[in-house]
């Protein structure tokens, strides 16, 4: 009976420690479209279509907001560990641009270290006209509404 008193803790002790190693463990999510490197190996410069592209890889993730010859093949893997912000550990970028014949013009791949980070501006754009207090606001239109005769 004393034994089984001392173990019940033990066993308590280790599903806690367990629970709370597995909760540190990182989440690894993939998204977008990473295309096989023995696919990519199938699309020929000069020679591919778009119909030929689209058949091995399949719709492009987006395409260039300025030129729908740019086809843009995009996939990031982020790791997120507890509540901390995720990390992107892998990302991969596939540029498709084609000619004017619709065939395959430049076939080029980047990485995670090919990119360079986007910091946004923290300016703030003016807004016209002028700035009024609340009294303004709440006692403004007083006055204003006559009876139209």
């Amino acid at each position: 009976m004393h034994n089984k008193i001392t173990r019940f803790p033990l066993v308590m002790l280790a599903g806690l420690a367990v629970v709370y190693v597995s909760a540190c463990s990182p989440r690894i999510a993939t998204r977008g479209n990473a295309p096989d490197p023995e696919l990519l190996e199938q699309i020929s410069v000069g020679e591919s279509t778009k119909g030929d592209v689209t058949d091995i890889l399949g719709s492009p993730s987006t395409i260039a907001a300025f030129d729908e010859n740019v086809w843009l093949y995009i996939s990031r893997t982020t790791e997120t560990v507890a509540f901390f912000e995720p990390e992107t550990v892998e990302q991969k970028v596939i540029l498709i641009s084609f000619d004017a014949a619709n065939r395959v013009e430049i076939l080029s791949q980047y990485d995670l270290e090919d990119g360079k980070p986007v910091i946004p501006t923290d300016r703030v754009t003016p807004t016209a006209g002028r700035e009024i207090t609340i009294l303004q606001q709440l006692f403004g239109n007083l006055g204003r509404f006559s009876e139209n005769k």
